[in-house]
């Protein structure tokens, strides 16, 4: 009886050690077999300077004042025509709102569906106290090493201007699209693009356009930052994360701390934020975080390629695996972070009130009322109030990865990356393409830059640069992407 059972035990060893390898091994690839793009022919140093010059204009966006720098954003669109004739002769400008840019490159086949590509001109300020730790004054544009220097140089200039220099390029080729093109330049992104991008979709719509599909900035091509994997990958955001902020407040009787209660409004609000941390919103690898491992697995050597080309198996290891990580775990879920708590101004003096404030990113599948409800559970407190920020935005919807615009990018990206793996990815920060689902079901998020892990932190922080070898492909990628629209993008 027990040799039965061991056999049969060993047998479904066998049997499970034999389905995971030839699961393994039979996960076909699905990256793109196209040839690279032809070498572009451009003054990269030129077209370097432009870029340069573009950073010392200091068009810092304001939540408060929507005028602020309009002086800095003026001198920006006076550079851009001079610097591109031919796109000012060609397409056609409109100013919306305060400051945004808004181009129209008209299609020679009015039946089909127009494209967008956009960037944003505005850019974060340099957080007071930190510009002794930049190597070259962040506002200079400085050329030195290699590299592009300065704010901007990465979010988010460097795709504007590629995409500018990409149209004169084909301008002055001669090229005509056949779908029209738009180009979207919001001028207040970083803080919401409520007065830029959302009124030129808003504008799209009122005009009956219906988009086949739109890229803005988003995913990167990062090299030698996924464990596992030998080349570089390059990530398309099919989505994006939703926010929300939940205001916290806790009112007691205040008191002297030489008699202090039982409970304080300090200690409930302390242990009601402990529990919140401690019961995260559920998660796992599915959705968005699902496809792009599926793409990613047989890509992959060794112990990962079979841990990922089994999640039908492995799925609770890999997951627990991904949660120790920060970025990886804001993939998985609906993510919470304590960002404010405020309380007391005296050392001798009980508070009577206690405030926290609350934000999660939201998973597409959440919503900002399922988010909610968890809040309230999680908190364990029905004496707290809750108090909803009113700029929350509920996740974008997910960008089919079967679409035309999709396998556009996707084909623009291994011409213009050739050693490059491509799969789709879920962007957990927010950008101005969330206000585009109103016109397009196709919204995608993909910037051509090459970074290293260490690189990622020069984002909104210190020492923010660009290889100019980099911006090369950056252009080179966005006049690919244009010239696959006339045609049907590889299979």
């Amino acid at each position: 009886m027990l040799k039965r059972i061991f056999l049969g035990l060993l047998l479904a060893i066998v049997l499970l050690v034999a389905a995971v390898a030839v699961k393994t091994w039979t996960t076909p690839s699905q990256q793109l077999a196209v040839a690279p793009a032809p070498k572009l022919d451009i003054d990269l140093q030129a077209a370097a300077k432009r870029l340069s010059t573009a950073i010392t204009f200091r068009t810092v966006s304001g939540l408060d004042d929507p005028a602020a720098n309009a002086a800095e954003f003026d001198k920006l669109h006076a550079f851009l025509e001079q610097q591109f004739p031919k796109v000012h002769a060609t397409l056609k400008k409109e100013v919306v709102g305060n400051k945004a840019l808004f181009y129209t490159w008209t299609g020679t086949d009015p039946q089909a569906k127009p494209v967008a590509l956009m960037a944003h001109q505005d850019m974060v300020p340099i957080a007071p106290g930190t510009e002794k730790a930049w190597s070259v004054d962040p506002f200079s544009g400085e050329i030195k090493d290699g590299f592009i220097w300065g704010r901007g140089t990465l979010d988010n200039k460097s795709n504007l201007f590629a995409q500018m220099e990409a149209v004169e390029l084909l301008i002055g080729a001669g090229f005509k699209p056949r779908q029209t093109v738009y180009l979207v330049m919001g001028d207040d992104e970083e803080v919401s693009g409520l007065r830029g991008a959302l009124p030129i979709a808003e504008l799209l719509k009122s005009r009956n356009v219906r988009l086949d599909w739109v890229l803005d900035e988003g995913l990167l091509v990062l090299d030698g930052v996924l464990p596992g994997l030998s080349k570089p990958a390059a990530l398309i955001g099919l989505a994006e994360k939703g926010y929300a902020t939940f205001f916290l407040s806790l009112d007691t009787a205040p008191g002297h701390s030489s008699m202090p209660p039982q409970h304080s409004a300090i200690g409930m609000m302390s242990a009601a934020l402990a529990r919140l941390e401690a019961s995260p919103m559920p998660g796992g690898i599915q959705g968005v975080a699902g496809q792009m491992f599926g793409a990613l697995a047989p890509e992959m050597s060794g112990v990962n390629r079979v841990m990922l080309s089994n999640l039908w198996l492995t799925e609770p290891l890999v997951r627990g695996q991904l949660e120790k990580s920060p970025s990886s775990n804001a993939m998985l879920r609906t993510t919470t972070a304590l960002t404010i708590i405020r309380a007391g101004n005296k050392d001798n003096v009980l508070p009577g009130r206690a405030e926290a404030a609350v934000n999660f990113r939201i998973l597409p599948g959440d919503t900002i009322a399922s988010t909610e409800a968890h809040l309230r559970k999680a908190l364990g407190n029905d004496d707290i109030k809750i108090k909803a920020y009113p700029g929350n935005s509920e996740p974008s919807p997910v960008s089919p990865t079967d679409s035309t615009g999709y396998r556009a990018i996707q084909q623009a990206v291994r011409q213009s990356f050739p050693d490059a793996v491509v799969a789709p990815g879920l962007m957990t920060a927010a950008t101005d393409s969330r206000h585009f689902s109103i016109v397009s079901d196709a919204v995608f998020r993909f910037s051509p830059f090459r970074v290293k892990g260490e690189d990622l932190a020069r984002f909104h922080g210190n020492n923010e640069r660009l290889a100019i070898s980099n911006y090369g492909e950056m252009i080179g990628f966005y006049r690919q992407l244009l010239s696959n629209t006339n045609a049907a993008p590889a299979q």
